[in-house]
């Protein structure tokens, strides 16, 4: 089966590469399809998120009530998603469904072979920061090592960009994890062969525009219908009407 997927996205690639004249740009292309298709899971993604957010001092709230009896804590959160209709998971399918082509990009980078270039740019796609850099120098793997730095700054904009919409407690916290990823993306990003690097780039660019167009909008939407729902939940009293007696009837 995954052999079938990598020969599939090879194939894929070939006729992309045969339509536009560079195996490159022909990522690039694929990149685009794949985030265009995967668009509305990232845009329930995103209303997912900023639900959480929105529901978080409520949950944090039972939580803390219930903290003694973690049995009845599950039940009463999973009670609180079920009203709310959140999903804890909700925002994980986007980046599960892209990991199969994200992981298939390491074999299909070897299959493309070394002369496989993004016009002349980058002067073959299989190789690596680190394989240029010890072949051909600072001079040779300066292309490599620039695309590289820029995996690790396009990991850490995004979450940089999230912490508005974060509270002031979370910013740092969040700050850190984003540096420390950017650091691993880095690290990671040294020895992948410059495709997979090349279509991570063009999908984090992607991201980021997208973010800036489209997420904000749906975060600030989503946001406002769950706290104005949360707030109607909390004035809605139960009123137990008193059951009329009949008078009684004076004495004559």
């Amino acid at each position: 089966m995954w052999d079938w997927f990598v020969n599939l996205l090879t194939d894929i690639l070939a006729g992309l590469a045969n339509f536009c004249g560079d195996w490159g740009l022909a990522i690039i292309i694929l990149t685009v399809i794949i985030r265009l298709l995967v668009m509305p899971l990232m845009t329930k993604s995103t209303a997912s998120s900023a639900r959480m957010q929105a529901l978080q001092p409520k949950m944090q709230e039972i939580q803390d009530k219930y903290s003694d009896d973690p049995a009845r804590m599950q039940e009463e959160l999973q009670k609180f998603y079920s009203e709310n209709k959140f999903n804890p998971l909700g925002g994980c399918l986007p980046v599960i469904v892209q990991m199969p082509v994200f992981f298939a990009l390491f074999t299909v980078a070897r299959n493309i072979g070394a002369d496989a270039h993004f016009y002349n740019i980058i002067p073959s796609l299989s190789q690596s920061a680190s394989g240029a850099l010890a072949a051909d120098g600072f001079a040779g793997g300066f292309v490599y090592i620039f695309i590289v730095v820029a995996f690790g700054i396009l990991t850490f904009l995004p979450m940089v960009m999230n912490m508005k919409n974060m509270p002031s407690e979370q910013r740092g916290q969040s700050l850190m994890m984003g540096v420390i990823m950017a650091v691993m993306m880095l690290w990671v990003g040294w020895s992948l062969p410059a495709a997979v690097i090349l279509y991570y780039d063009t999908s984090a660019v992607w991201q980021v525009v997208q973010q800036k167009v489209v997420t904000q909008r749906v975060t600030d939407k989503v946001k406002a219908e769950t706290e104005a729902k949360l707030a109607d939940q909390s004035v809605k009293v139960d009123v137990v009407r008193k059951e009329h007696k009949p008078r009684p009837k004076k004495k004559k």
